[in-house]
Formats: structure tokens, C-alpha cells, sequence
């Protein structure tokens, strides 16, 4: 089994990062395999609602000038996926908002790539807002008839400052449960 970790933030070593590497910790330690794919420096650009995908049904984006078609590859390959993204303006990323509407386009026009895969949601928020990024991320994995684990708490820490989520520890114990339940459910949909 292989879990595949997208972070979503412009600091490729910064919070969203730390948390995710915690949930993935968890998983690696249930046996799991696992990937920490950066977007950071990787521009991506939204979809362009050119439906080629509709059309071709071959499992990539028309738009070939960027990582999202090395990115649906991941994803179908993987069996549990990590969304992860920083809090900005109470929403998602730019960059995990274009990874988002291309792969799940893809998605859809090809049977529902990532059905019954398990995906998870993690945040890391200065203050405010991360509820609202917690939706967005999760609404990507129903819309795509994907299993979503829970935690003892929503899946955010705070912080503002690289490393400063690890100072969260409610948020940092969120992340770790996350890996074990994630983990769980993953080994239970194998059986």
C-alpha cells in the first residue's frame, strides 16, 4: 500500500510540510509506503475547461506544460492520498486549487479515478480560516467517491513561522491519529 502527500505551500520546508511528514510517520510505521510530493516552485496553472479530458479519456490533462499530469499518475497509483495545504485568505493555495480542479476534472472524466481511495485533509492555519480550507480540501475527496478518515479533532495546527506547528500540541496529536486512522481504514479495505 502506498500513501502520496501533496503539499500545497510556497515553503517546501514549512508547516504544511511538518504536519504532513507527521501523518506520514504514522503511516510509514504501520508499514505503509510513502511519498512527500512538493508543489513549492512548481507553478501550476487552473483548469481551462477545454474538456479534451472528456474527450480522450486517457487519464491526463491537455495541459502539458506543468507536474499535473506526473500528479494524476501518482494519485491513481497510490492508494490513500494527502492533501495539504497553508491557510491563505481562508483558502486553500492558488497552487493546490489548480491541482485540485485539474486532477479532479481528469477524474471525473475517466470513471472516477480515485473512487474508493482513501484521502485525508491537513491545514496548517496562522489563526483563522482553516475550517474553511478543510472543506475545500475534503469537498475534492466526496465529490470523488473517496473514504475520508477522521481524527480527534479537525485536521489543523496552528502556526505562522516554519516549525512553529510543533509547538501545537493538540494539532500535532490530531496529525498523529490521522496516520493511525488513515492507516486503519487503509489495511481494512485490503482484507
Amino acid at each position: 500500500m502506498k500513501v502520496v502527500a501533496f503539499n500545497g505551500s510556497a515553503r517546501k520546508e514549512g508547516n504544511t510540510a511538518l504536519l504532513l511528514n507527521t501523518v506520514l510517520a504514522e503511516l510509514s510505521a504501520e508499514g505503509i509506503e510513502t511519498e512527500l510530493y512538493s508543489l513549492a516552485g512548481k507553478p501550476i496553472q487552473g483548469c481551462i475547461a477545454c474538456y479534451k479530458c472528456f474527450e480522450k479519456k486517457d487519464q491526463r490533462c491537455a495541459v502539458e506544460k506543468d507536474v499535473v499530469n506526473e500528479c494524476i499518475a501518482k494519485m491513481v497509483q497510490a492508494d490513500g492520498i494527502l492533501l495539504g495545504s497553508p491557510t491563505y485568505f481562508a483558502d486553500v493555495s492558488a497552487s493546490m486549487k489548480a491541482l485540485m480542479e485539474r486532477t479532479g476534472m481528469v477524474s471525473r472524466a475517466n470513471g472516477d479515478l480515485y473512487k474508493r481511495k482513501v484521502g485525508a485533509a491537513v491545514v496548517a492555519v496562522r489563526r483563522a480560516g482553516a475550517y474553511h480550507v478543510f472543506s475545500t480540501l475534503n469537498s475534492f475527496f466526496l465529490i470523488g467517491q473517496m473514504i475520508v478518515p477522521g481524527s480527534s479533532y479537525w485536521n489543523l495546527a496552528h502556526g505562522r513561522q516554519p516549525g512553529e506547528v510543533a509547538n501545537d500540541e493538540e494539532g500535532m496529536r490530531t496529525m498523529k491519529h490521522l496516520g493511525q486512522n488513515m492507516a486503519w481504514l487503509m489495511k481494512q479495505l485490503k482484507k
